[in-house]
């Protein structure tokens, strides 16, 4: 009991002392100070009246999402005399690989920078700025040479890394159950199995009213949907983050989706949110980064190539370009098993007082890193808005798809679960597809790895994405690849080379996410 409390305790003061440092705090106080002139303000009374002013005028609602928001993405709790690395990782040899892949990374980055004779930032030159600022909302016209970059990793090499993680406490197999997992991930994780799988996704059950499900046996759809944007409308009136969560586990109407993930997010568009974008804007129009290039190969390798998403290039760039130099991003290294890359000043390696980090906001792009932007240029059409919630987006959820980590929605812990869910319930096809050198894990990694974008039709990952939201977890990644094996069985009974396998699950643009989640969730016999 003692310790829980001291738990709570803790977990308060970090969180007071994080928004002490933000727009909010500051907002609050110019309110209390503006409040003591009202006239229902007495002294004899002041902190209940102003407590009481807080909640008429909706600035408690606003300091009770703040909090939710960051309880959501908050580490779990450890013991208080643990080490600063256990909050990024608990396991050591967790920490190991990722740190040894970073240093693969940076290897391939630098030797990237030293065959093309390229620094890794420069300044602008005057005339160079203007061009840019003159072409900054048409930047997808431009069509500088990028033959000679390449991707500093793709998935598939971040796959190998992964089936290669070892904990050192069972390289003798001492556990049973750990010997016979016959999937490529060989990490002692705990992972859901379907019945509490079931019980996290019960509001996926087959009588619950579900958008992206055509037919209910329960109600008419058009009941449904009636009844459940009314819900929605209510929602947003309130203003309350928890209950956006809550609501947009069944699915977010169309019409309202962008202002419910920004509610969930605690996004909102103050002054200050788009002076801060125009002044990310600024630094990219003065320096030039070597990742700057990296962007831009990827948008044309990805996006620029996709039927849904080519439109949006320009939105592409602005937004990841911006990405790079927003130092705020650092703060997730607090909890992400990944460490910033530091670059130093020419002739001062290894002296700390000389090191920057690499690129400002410590994340290296890799391939593919474009498409986890694209579907929210769907929703949001103002770039500093689009840039929020993205930012909010990665910090929260996608980093947790290329870092190596023991995390519930870390990318191992995904494919572990993903394996483990069709060897225990579809065994028949795992120990097929195993024994024709066609590993599950190896279709369904890309798909995970880019949260399906660029892989399912843009509603049906909108549907996906609002879940991933709801339920502020990336179980449901991998649940979705196991359901999309399960729905392509039969056909993949039959296949006998990984190439063949790979031909049935090339297109998954056709599938509907909510009936395959559903049928494998809910109507698989466990």
């Amino acid at each position: 009991m003692l310790q829980e409390e001291s738990d709570l305790s803790l977990i308060i003061a970090q969180i007071v002392q994080k928004l002490k440092g933000s727009n909010l705090y500051a907002q609050l106080e110019r309110q209390a100070w503006a409040s003591l002139q009202r006239p229902e303000i007495k002294l004899e009374s002041l902190k209940e009246d102003i407590k009481e002013f807080f909640k008429i005028s909706g600035w408690e609602k606003k300091l009770q999402n703040a909090v939710y928001s960051e309880l959501s993405v908050f580490p779990l709790p450890s013991h208080p005399a643990a080490p600063p690395e256990h909050l990024k990782e608990p396991l050591v040899y967790m920490r190991k690989a990722q740190g040894s892949w970073e240093k693969r990374i940076l290897k391939s980055l630098n030797s990237m920078c030293t065959e093309l004779s390229i620094p890794l930032a420069r300044k602008r030159p005057v005339g160079e700025q203007k061009e840019l600022l003159n072409k900054w909302n048409e930047m997808g016209t431009d069509e500088p040479d990028l033959s000679l970059f390449r991707p500093v990793y793709a998935p598939k090499d971040f796959l190998e890394v992964l089936i290669n993680l070892r904990n050192p406490n069972y390289e003798n197999g001492d556990s049973l159950s750990f010997r016979t997992h016959l999937g490529l991930i060989q990490v002692p994780l705990k992972v859901k199995d379907i019945p509490e799988l079931k019980e996290l996704f019960v509001e996926l059950g087959l009588t619950t009213g579900q958008l992206g499900i055509d037919d209910s046996t329960q109600v008419p759809p058009e009941l449904f949907e009636n009844e459940h944007v009314r819900i929605g409308q209510k929602v947003l009136t309130e203003q309350d983050s928890a209950a956006a969560q809550q609501y947009i586990r069944q699915g977010s109407p169309t019409a309202l989706r962008a202002e419910l993930w920004a509610l969930i997010l605690n996004i909102s568009s103050h002054p200050e949110d788009i002076l801060y974008y125009e002044q990310l804007k600024t630094n990219v129009i003065q320096h030039d980064l070597l990742v700057d290039s990296l962007i831009y190969k990827d948008v044309k390798l990805t996006a620029s190539n996709d039927d849904y998403y080519f439109v949006f290039e320009d939105y592409l760039y602005q937004v990841l370009l911006c990405f790079s130099r927003d130092t705020s991003v650092l703060s997730h290294f607090a909890y992400n098993s990944a460490s910033p890359p530091k670059s130093y000043i020419r002739g001062k390696l290894g002296l700390e007082e000389y090191a920057v980090f690499y690129p400002p906001n410590g994340v290296i792009p890799f391939h593919g890193f474009s498409m986890y932007v694209a579907p929210l240029c769907f929703l949001y059409h103002e770039p500093s808005k689009l840039y929020q919630i993205f930012r909010e987006m990665y910090v929260r959820f996608f980093f947790r798809l290329h870092s190596i980590s023991s995390h519930p929605s870390g990318i191992v812990s995904l494919c572990l679960l993903f394996e483990t869910l069709l060897q225990t319930y579809l065994p028949q096809l795992f120990y097929h597809l195993r024994e024709i050198g066609a590993q599950p894990l190896r279709i369904s990694f890309k798909w995970m790895v880019r949260a399906f974008s660029g892989y399912l039709a843009t509603d049906q990952l909108l549907l996906l994405w609002d879940r991933i939201l709801g339920y502020n977890s990336l179980e449901i990644l991998a649940v979705l690849a196991a359901a999309v094996f399960a729905f392509r069985a039969v056909n993949l009974m039959e296949v006998t080379s990984l190439a063949a396998a790979e031909a049935v699950l090339a297109d998954l643009s056709t599938l509907k996410v909510m009936p395959l989640l559903q049928i494998f969730l809910f109507a698989t016999v466990t």
